[in-house]
């Protein structure tokens, strides 16, 4: 099978395995929906003193409704097409997963043991470990424009059964504009795309219409004025914290999780330290990606142990993390528009040429 330019077409693609543009966003779902569940069964747990569902020798544990819940997901996925059921299957299996992984203690110990200490280091590495497989996965190769035409037509089958809203076409046109134009199929999706009714009704999307106000919120924040000093003293705060806390309830600094505290936060100490720097000498976009490091090292390397440590007492940090992740990433996603638009712009100032159309400067200037 080959592509209209001639190029072998990707094994992946010719077995059907076609990725989803929005998959980052439904992992994000999928794992801040666990993490969360985790987190909120624990603390309700502790505040209502280990209540035990069932009797007379039985005992419900919450890792049965976590596997019908990832049953109900699943059935989602599999019973339904298109776009629209992809954001609930995603809450609904990472609500879950968190209560199936919850009880990985028991699961490990030969007593069964619920509060087995390492639980919460395993539960982050395991969250951990699914975010990095999921991103080998899906970025090693980047989009191809077939694989961006699927997704369109994806959006498609919706609109052919019940119509398009305008956002949902809106979302689709704009995939397609970034199909180039001699791509096989790009023609008839587009054809397909305008065949289908328009209807506002539509499935509500609570997580699509979150996403959209936390991304609103996180660009917001990160192009504050004060936004790069803010990121800088929290950066800093956080590594002192960290050894603080891992000191204080930890077992001493001769203990092997500290000890993992302190290198993890001396790394991401010197990816601040440099950040600064190249802040202070204007390079923003040099600035943003150390301190994306010194975010990443955190969570990666300095969480790991601050949770073994300290068990779920880390939740607060990996948050903070997670938000400062959110900011810098969107303040770097702004930079790449504005990067784009002006190398655009540029090239439509370019003098014309013998295969370039020549552009009007002004409404005076003829074409």
């Amino acid at each position: 099978m080959t592509t209209s330019a001639g190029e072998r077409s990707s094994y992946l693609m010719r077995a059907g395995l076609v990725r989803n543009v929005r998959s980052g966003e439904h992992l994000t779902t999928f794992v801040v929906s666990g993490v969360a569940t985790v987190l909120v069964t624990r603390l309700f747990l502790s505040l209502s003193g280990y209540p035990q569902i069932g009797g007379k020798g039985l005992h419900i544990a919450h890792v049965l409704p976590g596997g019908l819940l990832m049953l109900i997901a699943i059935s989602l996925l599999l019973g339904y097409v298109g776009p629209v059921v992809r954001p609930a299957a995603a809450t609904v299996g990472g609500i879950g997963f968190g209560l199936f992984i919850d009880e990985v203690g028991k699961f490990v110990t030969s007593d069964n043991n619920y509060f087995y200490k390492p639980t919460a280091a395993i539960v982050y590495v395991v969250f951990v470990l699914i975010v990095l497989g999921f991103r080998f996965l899906t970025t090693r190769r980047p989009i191809d424009p077939r694989e961006e035409l699927a997704n369109v037509v994806d959006h498609a089958v919706e609109g052919v059964a019940g119509g398009l809203s305008r956002r949902r076409r809106a979302e689709a046109s704009e995939l397609l504009r970034e199909v180039p134009r001699q791509v096989e199929g790009r023609r008839e999706a587009s054809e397909l795309l305008d065949a289908c009714p328009p209807d506002e009704v539509e499935l509500a999307a609570p997580v699509d219409a979150a996403w959209r106000a936390l991304q609103r919120g996180f660009e917001r924040l990160a192009t504050n004025p004060k936004a790069p000093s803010v990121a800088v003293a929290v950066l800093a705060l956080q590594v002192v914290g960290g050894l603080v806390i891992a000191a204080v309830l930890g077992e001493g600094f001769g203990h092997l999780p500290v000890i993992g505290v302190i290198v993890g936060t001396v790394l991401s100490a010197t990816f601040t330290v440099r950040g600064a720097l190249a802040l202070r000498k204007g390079n923003r976009a040099r600035a943003v990606r150390l301190f994306e490091l010194a975010v990443l090292v955190s969570l990666l390397m300095t969480q790991v142990f601050q949770f073994a440590a300290t068990q779920f007492t880390a939740a607060g940090g990996m948050l903070l993390d997670l938000v400062m992740l959110g900011l810098l990433r969107a303040e770097r996603e702004r930079m790449r528009r504005e990067l784009d638009n002006a190398t655009k712009a540029r090239t439509l100032r370019l003098p014309p040429g013998p295969d370039l159309p020549r552009f009007p400067q002004d409404p005076s200037d003829p074409v």
